[in-house]
């Protein structure tokens, strides 16, 4: 094995284990939530002697079954019988777990694979559930997982605070670079999610490493998210959420492909072409979604193809493709309420400043707005560099 997750180095440290086997202890995890012999955190730790009081589920359910932003109501994990809390239901109060729910807890383990990027909502659940946890003097230990699209990559702009929702809760660049350890000390750091906090860091994790480098097994992080190809599109094609084009979900290539009833195929596939792109290549094609946008319709539109990951830029290229959808008289902005807000765009949630979609909006350049990160960036850096743990 090239690299440990926190999750095995913890059940090989017989101290810790000592510890926890003497406490009341709750654990956030997901299906991602395994060793390295796919044995899952929850079964891991009882066979260590761990009782586990509680479990926590992060948005899709401590399973992961349910579908993005589908409200979660399970108060018993499906297969072991424990009881969990959801922290993801049909409010915005439900993304933090009930302080009586930490009160009665000595230790919260949280053990759950990210994606490196701003939008997905992981690290924010852990975020809350720390914040709520110093509340109820329960300390917070995170298991370290690898940032699976490299951690010393940083990319993207830093959200307004005005524009924060559950795709962004605190001023974090869209790749950001961390993994969840990191990611947990900016937050104890730099916010009010403060706990008592312990990582238990990954060993032979290079920040210049891809998931598929590290020998850990690879378990889909959401129902979307199935491969590490997904990933790596992903920092720049959730922008497509905010808008009525298919971002490919509903399919079996999520993200890889885009398109909508009312796309040119050939056209969209020269014009994107035409833009010279690192690193990526595209094919027109026909899809058919199952669910969600345009379920049922057969739309026109593109499959990525990453021909070099390591100069390919996905929120350039996604600013590339606004850029020419904005042209079709059909193309509208998402309006419906998104992740818990109804008074903002969903782009401008997802991009994190309003100007950069007016710029869209405007014609002007996309791969030089992609670029645009301002002061804000600049002191995301900063602090990122004081609280790396993996040089």
């Amino acid at each position: 094995m090239v690299v440990q997750s926190g999750l095995d180095r913890l059940l090989q440290d017989s101290a810790s284990i000592k510890k926890l086997s003497g406490a009341r202890v709750g654990l956030l995890a997901n299906p991602t939530s395994v060793t390295a012999s796919y044995i899952h955190a929850l079964d891991a730790l009882l066979d260590a002697g761990v009782s586990i009081q509680r479990l926590f589920g992060p948005e899709h359910g401590i399973r992961g079954e349910a579908q993005d932003m589908e409200s979660v109501g399970e108060n018993l994990d499906p297969i072991s019988g424990i009881s969990c809390v959801s922290l993801y239901g049909s409010t915005l109060e439900s993304l933090t777990p009930p302080h009586d729910s930490l009160a009665d807890l000595d230790i919260l383990i949280c053990d759950i694979q990210d994606i490196g990027s701003r939008y997905y909502t992981y690290i924010y659940t852990i975020g809350l559930a720390m914040k709520a946890a110093g509340k109820a003097e329960c300390e917070v230990w995170v298991l370290d997982r690898p940032n699976p699209i490299r951690g010393d990559v940083v990319r993207g702009n830093v959200l307004l605070d005005d524009y924060k929702s559950f795709v962004g809760l605190q001023s974090i660049a869209v790749r950001h670079g961390l993994t969840i350890g990191e990611a947990a000390r900016f937050f104890n750091a730099y916010t009010d999610w403060k706990c008592e906090l312990k990582i238990v860091e990954l060993e032979g994790w290079k920040r210049s490493m891809w998931f598929d480098e590290t020998g850990l097994p690879w378990v889909l992080p959401s129902p979307n998210m199935p491969t590490l190809e997904t990933a790596i599109v992903y920092p720049g094609q959730c922008i497509l959420e905010g808008t009525v084009i298919s971002e490919g979900r509903g399919t079996t290539r999520p993200f890889e492909i885009i398109g909508a009833p009312f796309l040119d195929a050939n056209q969209f596939q020269k014009e994107m072409s035409a833009f010279d792109l690192p690193g990526v290549a595209f094919r027109a094609l026909s899809f058919r979604p199952t669910f969600q946008k345009c379920a049922g319709q057969t739309c026109a539109g593109i499959q990525i193809h990453v021909t070099d990951r390591n100069v390919f830029d996905s929120i350039a290229m996604a600013y590339a493709e606004l850029s020419l959808l904005l042209k079709y008289p059909e193309f509208a902005w998402r309006k419906e309420a998104y992740e818990f807000v109804e008074n903002r765009l969903a782009i401008d949630l997802l991009i994190g400043d309003p100007i950069l979609r007016q710029a869209l909006e405007d014609g002007n350049d996309p791969i030089e707005l992609s670029q645009t990160v301002g002061k804000r960036r600049a002191r995301f850096d900063a602090q990122r560099a004081e609280i790396l743990i993996y040089s």
